[in-house]
């Protein structure tokens, strides 16, 4: 009878041993696929971060003037010096020809000077 109980027994050894086996190895393949689907999510989620920040970098970019803006102050514009009226400029160099200082030819060019502005 001893006999018969060894053989009996081997058979189920076996088979726990392979059951034993079988978990081992599904464990493990359900281990590395959870530790392989979290390290994707990371990744996925930095390469997500990176994006958003690209996105609203651009974003600003857009918003952001690309011209410089005028100064707030400007110069005031010159203003000419009033030019002296052209009769008494002409009226004074009469007075200096009548005199005797200015010739008729200078009289002539300083009149002609003043006429052509």
């Amino acid at each position: 009878m001893l006999r018969r109980r060894a053989v009996m027994r081997r058979p189920v050894a076996r088979v726990g041993r392979a059951a034993v086996g079988t978990a081992v190895v599904v464990g493990t393949a359900g281990a590395v696929h959870h530790h392989q689907n979290q390290k994707y999510a990371t990744q996925d989620a930095a390469a997500q971060q990176q994006y958003d920040q690209a996105y609203q970098q651009g974003a600003a970019d857009a918003q952001a003037p690309q011209y410089a803006p005028p100064p707030a102050e400007y110069a005031a514009p010159v203003e000419p010096a009033p030019a002296p009226d052209l009769t008494a400029q002409i009226q004074q160099l009469a007075q200096l020809h009548d005199a005797g200082a200015l010739s008729d030819e200078e009289f002539a060019a300083a009149k002609q000077k003043l006429l052509a502005g």
